[in-house]
């Protein structure tokens, strides 16, 4: 009986407390987020007796007395500040201001361009997507830009952004693209100003996150950013300590990834190697191979500093079926994955090290530096016209680029305040050194000078340094509690080219061009309730010309500048988020690539403008929908009596993409990608290129915690399309007519690919 009494006893007391605790306590919740609504993970929450955390999605809880409690938010690079909370207080939405942008957090220096001017894009895409092709990783960039194979295989991709034609990415404004900091852009390049083939080297399952700025709104960016900036930076270590993938798929396509990441107390490291193989659906087998092997180790020195190191090298070689024409394929005389030149292909060879470092100081600043050296052997055996030139032997050319390439980066952030505003100054440096042994020799057959008994056959060959010095600043500044932000800057570049002509020694000489670039971004946000955004963003970009072209016509330009507006809005609703943006291009100088010398001349000055949409949204949990579309409503040169159009460049690019992730073990995506037919020649409207629509398709099963199904179908539909479209002349034939035609690339048909990924011994 007394037992019964004493648990009677303590269970009214522990009722009497929980009533009592309900009365004088309370649960509150809520989510923090930028201006933009956008979540803030790992940020604390503090009071005198407990502490929270933030998740991943920004949200907390914690359990309050019930009077008026103050509570302090504290985080990396956050704005500490202190709320208090009233009684009637339960779910809340708090904003705070980032000090130092979030993209700043790694050893890699990237932007701080505003929203929505940037884009990302993160690991998943990459982490899980087979990838039977190298180049199908700009696919899944978007963002406006279209890009096709130029020759069906190891050669780099052709760019199309903004109704212009970039060529291999570095003419007409130029995409700078980078990885890890490094250029890939490659100036006087054997094949084209600002050729990308370096971009072989990359391996998908690597990414760690992609940044792409959509114009030179940044002044920590200088040469062939004009039409923006593609900052691929890639993973420091793996999530498990052994991981392979292992795939196979259609024509003859094999593709091997295995990367070892050791779990380490003080840092991180990876080592990882990449094979793959194809033949293509060409007549002519691609017999295309390329190897890269990656490595990193970072060592975190203390908790403020950190020092990094990362090596990459990478081969190539295939077989190309060339730009073939489509009057042919048109009149059945050839097949669509037909060639007329059975020997244009080409070889790579290339490596890069490089160091970085990271300190951060006590009152929030962070300097960085980083630096490289690259060695590249590229090799590529080409004849766009066939007997156009030489009827006899043909128009087969080598074109040769050996490079050894230098570079050193560096940076400092400085946040502060004035007048209680948050405020952010940045400076930096850059300097880009090239040596070039640059070359274009006739060759019949893959071997270079066998027409070296034609006396009118064209030999050019010559040693080229250009060095690129270039210094920035920019200031940021937030105004009316954060509403406003303002943001001006400006860079510094000077180059200097070196040529000396082997052949031609009058075209030998030393030439220097410098050029100053403004950039200036409002964004205004009216009521920190309601997120939505308006904004404006201005940047001058240059882009550089090919040293042989500066040597041989020094009173041409030997920069090219692109001033670039855009004016927007952007609404984002946490599961639903929209910008839309106007812009105008205006062009100093159009470059045109010239074949016969390999080298680049400056047409007239041009103009384009249009309208870009953006849209996202989280269906549920684990499905979401993104799409975007590019407009251009017109590209033409200024000037003369009747108008020019700038042509070879889509006018309207749109995307949309349908994601599953982890829902009961499956993820998967089902993206489109559309371009509109667009004229090929200036004057005449009627020579067009076809536009397409293609659709892809990726399954993931995880069938383990440490196994997966890989599934991938590429154009689903099986469209008939081709990804790039020239008009120029040729003779198929000797004795045949010179012709001007269409010549252009097939995309591939639909294409299956099947893997197993194995994710072993994962880490705590």
């Amino acid at each position: 009986m007394r037992e019964l009494i004493h648990k009677i006893f303590l269970l009214f007391t522990i009722t009497i407390s929980l009533t009592t605790m309900a009365q004088t306590s309370r649960t509150i919740s809520g989510t923090l987020v930028t201006k933009d609504n956008k979540a803030v993970p790992n940020v604390k929450f503090f009071t005198d007796k407990q502490e929270t955390t933030t998740d991943a999605e920004g949200n907390f809880s914690l359990t309050l007395p019930l009077d008026v409690t103050r509570l302090r938010i504290e985080g990396k690079n956050i704005a500490a500040k202190e709320i208090t909370f009233r009684p009637d207080e339960k779910n809340l939405l708090i904003q705070v201001e980032y000090t130092i942008p979030p993209i700043h957090d790694g050893l890699v220096i990237e932007a701080t361009a505003l929203e929505p001017g940037i884009e990302r894009r993160d690991e998943a895409i990459y982490k899980n997507t087979l990838f039977s092709r190298d180049d199908q990783v700009f696919h899944t960039l978007n963002a406006g830009i279209n890009a096709g194979q130029h020759e069906g295989g190891g050669k780099s991709l052709e760019i199309r952004r903004f109704g212009f034609n970039l060529d291999h990415g570095g003419v007409n404004g130029g995409l700078k693209v980078l990885v890890d900091n490094v250029q890939q852009n490659q100036g006087t390049q054997g094949h084209g100003q600002g050729y990308l083939g370096q971009l072989k080297s990359l391996t998908p399952e690597l990414v760690q996150d992609v940044n792409i700025i959509n114009g030179p709104f940044s002044a920590e960016y200088g040469d062939f950013s004009g039409l923006g900036v593609v900052h691929i930076r890639l993973r420091e270590s793996l999530g498990d300590q052994l991981t392979a993938r292992v795939q196979g798929g259609s024509f003859n396509t094999y593709r091997h990834f295995l990367g070892y990441s050791p779990q380490l107390e003080k840092g991180n490291a990876l080592i990882a190697y990449e094979l793959s193989s194809s033949d293509g659906p060409f007549k002519n087998p691609l017999n295309y191979r390329r190897d890269n092997f990656t490595g990193n180790y970072t060592r975190n020195l203390n908790e403020h500093r950190a020092l990094g190191f990362r090596f990459n090298a990478g081969r190539n070689h295939f077989v190309s079926s060339g730009q073939i024409p489509l009057d042919e394929v048109a009149a059945g005389r050839l097949d669509r994955f037909g060639f007329l030149d059975p020997d244009n292909g080409g070889r790579v060879q290339s490596g890069v090290g490089s160091v970085y470092f990271r300190n951060e100081f006590k009152d929030g600043s962070s300097f960085k530096v980083d630096g490289f050296v690259s060695r590249s052997l590229f090799d590529l055996f080409s004849n766009f016209t066939f007997f156009a030139g030489d009827e006899q032997f043909g128009d087969e050319i080598q074109q040769h680029d050996s490079r050894l390439q230098q570079g050193v980066n560096a940076q400092y952030l400085k946040p502060f305040q004035i007048a209680g505003n948050h405020a952010l100054f940045t400076s930096g440096a850059n300097y880009h050194d090239n040596h070039i042994n640059v070359g274009l020799y006739p060759s019949i057959g893959r071997a270079p000078n066998r027409a070296a008994f034609n006396p009118d056959a064209l030999i050019t060959s010559a040693n080229a340094r250009v060095t690129n010095t270039a210094g920035y600043v920019q200031q940021s500044i937030d105004l009316l509690r954060g509403k406003l932000h303002l943001d001006g800057g400006l860079r510094y570049d000077y180059f200097r080219f070196d040529v000396r002509d082997r052949i031609q020694p009058e075209f030998s000489g030393v030439q220097g061009a410098a050029r100053f670039q403004p950039k200036a971004n409002v964004a205004f946000t009216p009521s920190l309730r309601i997120p939505a955004t308006l904004y404006f963003n201005y940047g001058r970009g240059i882009a550089s010309q090919d040293a042989r072209g500066v040597a041989q016509r020094p009173d041409s330009p030997r920069l090219s500048t692109t001033d670039f507006y855009q004016t927007g809005a952007s609404f984002n609703a946490n599961r639903f988020s929209v910008s839309t943006d106007l812009f105008l291009i205006d062009r100093s100088n159009e470059q045109v690539y010239i074949p016969d010398d390999g080298s680049i001349e400056f047409k007239a000055p041009s103009r384009a403008y249009g309208v870009e949409a953006k849209a996202s949204a989280k269906i549920t949990r684990r499905l979401s929908l993104n799409a975007g579309i590019t407009r251009v409503g017109n590209a033409f040169y200024r000037g003369g009596e009747t108008r020019v159009y700038v042509d070879s460049a889509p006018r309207l690019v749109a995307n949309a993409g349908l994601t599953l992730a982890d829902w009961h073990g499956f993820s998967g995506s089902l993206r489109y990608r559309h371009i509109n037919n667009y004229r090929l020649d200036g004057e005449d409207p009627t020579i067009r290129a076809a536009g397409f629509d293609v659709i892809d398709f990726s399954l993931n099963r995880r069938l383990r915690r440490d196994i997966e199904f890989n599934l991938a179908i590429d154009n689903l539909t099986n469209k008939r399309y081709y990804e790039t479209q020239n008009y120029f002349e040729s003779r198929l034939r000797p004795g045949a007519d010179l012709q001007s035609r269409i010549h252009a690339t097939p995309g591939y048909p639909i294409t299956v690919s099947i893997g197993m990924t194995f994710r072993l011994f994962a880490k705590d």
